[in-house]
């Protein structure tokens, strides 16, 4: 029998059924996408798949402690179910006590929708975008840049059900569209992406609008040595920089005094003003637009997720709030080494200074500086500060006196966003952005541009 002939809440029951552990979570994830993809102004390839990945978490206690086995697999029939559920109970048996034991979540009321049949996407959720696409293309090429790039849609039906009765349901839809637009002869390059849940709160027209602007900058090109720039951040960039901090705020890291978070002396840095100005960061599960699962979904136990939390009621949680450092990713187990409140991670991010000025509005007021465009190949120089590098990416823009006058080179930075809060000077309006680098991971976001004053462009980088 094919994975799709059994529904996805009748897997889960079944699996429950088999386990003979002491405790068993079991995560079914059935999943469908579709996609569009494009170059040279016209539609390439285009798709849809459907997929089924079971996780099954196996407890066994002991006379050391609680042991915890994980296995994962796609496409698993009804006859392979019992197999799956004596590998997680043999890897619980192999496994040492598992150091994030805790007693698996029960109190939680089970979800309407449970048994009710898995939420799907197809084609059908370009209906409207399509046509637009099509039409964008046709005054690309009028206009005579080329256009580049992707529209993506992922529906995932998550349900959740343990031993200890938890019977949960999350449908999350994931869509984002990157465009990039490049002059013929290939020397200017600019990019634009959007989040969506359904794509009709996008339009290619207005991408290709900013896009064709940005290359129209670029016909002035300036060479920049490196140095520290007024620089404005936009959303995207500062999407990305927030949630490379989000991730590195554990709380037991920076208890035992490994991360930037850690107090000298001993303990956190919770309490402590990060940033003069009034910035909030902050998740919330119910965030309009932002919508995420409002429960705990751990495929794995790692220093900032535990399966032992699984179906654990998330809520409204702010990690920095008015400028001073408020929660760091904690789990039960966490909270208990370390003294904090338990706030697990949520899956999406928004950061809120209160700031009504647009990008364009933060450009009309700068004499002189530097606007980006996105940051790409982040990554960790030394975890005590968070000093991250990485490069700048499809556009580096000049503005003076106001106005945009050109293209400059690329650069490497070496900054820390923890850092570049205390220094930022200001914050933009907030809105939903897709993050560049972390797309792919992480797209539920909504933050302000923000005014450095001082961005350290560490070396120059050669390239669009």
């Amino acid at each position: 029998m094919s994975p799709a002939a059994v529904k996805p809440h009748e897997v889960v029951e079944r699996a429950l059924e088999l386990s003979r552990a002491d405790g068993c979570v079991v995560i079914a994830d059935e999943q469908s996408s579709a996609n569009l993809r494009w170059a040279g102004n016209a539609l390439t390839t285009n798709g849809v798949t459907r997929g089924r990945t079971l996780t099954v978490i196996a407890t066994v206690g002991g006379a050391q402690g609680t042991a915890s086995g994980v296995v994962s697999r796609s496409g698993v029939t009804a006859d392979e179910l019992e197999s799956l559920v004596r590998a997680a109970e043999q890897a619980a048996r192999e496994a040492g006590p598992a150091q994030d034991a805790q007693p698996l979540v029960t109190a939680a009321p089970a979800s309407a929708d449970f048994t009710a049949p898995p939420a799907e996407t197809s084609s059908d959720v370009f209906a409207a975008f399509a046509p637009r696409l099509g039409a964008t293309f046709a005054a690309a090429r009028a206009a005579g840049h080329e256009l580049y790039g992707f529209a993506n849609h992922l529906m995932t039906s998550t349900y959740l059900g343990t031993s200890t009765g938890l019977r949960l349901r999350h449908d999350q839809p994931t869509g984002t569209l990157e465009l990039n637009a490049k002059s013929p002869d290939r020397t200017r390059s600019a990019w634009a992406g959007r989040a969506t849940r359904d794509f009709t709160d996008v339009d290619p027209a207005e991408l290709d609008a900013e896009l064709a602007q940005r290359l129209s900058w670029a016909e002035r090109q300036v060479e920049l040595p490196a140095g520290r720039y007024e620089t404005l951040l936009p959303p995207s960039a500062v999407a990305d920089l927030m949630i490379y901090l989000t991730w590195s705020a554990s709380a037991r890291d920076a208890h035992e005094g490994r991360t930037v978070f850690s107090r000298p002396g001993g303990g956190t840095r919770i309490g402590e003003k990060l940033s003069a100005l009034p910035l909030t960061l902050r998740s919330d599960p119910a965030a309009p637009g932002l919508e995420c699962a409002p429960f705990t979904v751990a495929h794995a136990s790692g220093g900032e997720s535990s399966v032992f939390d699984n179906g654990l009621p998330l809520g409204p949680t702010d990690w920095i709030k008015d400028g001073t450092l408020a929660n760091l990713l904690s789990t039960r187990y966490s909270a208990g080494l370390t003294g904090l409140p338990v706030t697990p991670e949520i899956d999406n991010l928004i950061l809120d200074a209160g700031g009504t000025a647009s990008l364009e509005e933060m450009v009309a007021a700068t004499e002189r500086g530097l606007l980006l465009t996105c940051l790409w190949y982040i990554r960790e120089v030394d975890p005590a500060t968070l000093l991250l590098t990485g490069l700048t990416r499809d556009g580096v823009y000049l503005v003076e006196n106001g106005e945009v006058t050109g293209a400059v080179n690329n650069f490497r930075f070496n900054e820390s966003p923890v850092d570049l809060l205390g220094r930022a000077s200001q914050a933009g309006r907030t809105g939903q952005t897709l993050p560049r680098e972390w797309s792919d991971w992480f797209t539920r976001a909504a933050m302000p541009a923000l005014r450095v004053p001082d961005f350290n462009m560490s070396s120059v980088s050669r390239g669009v």
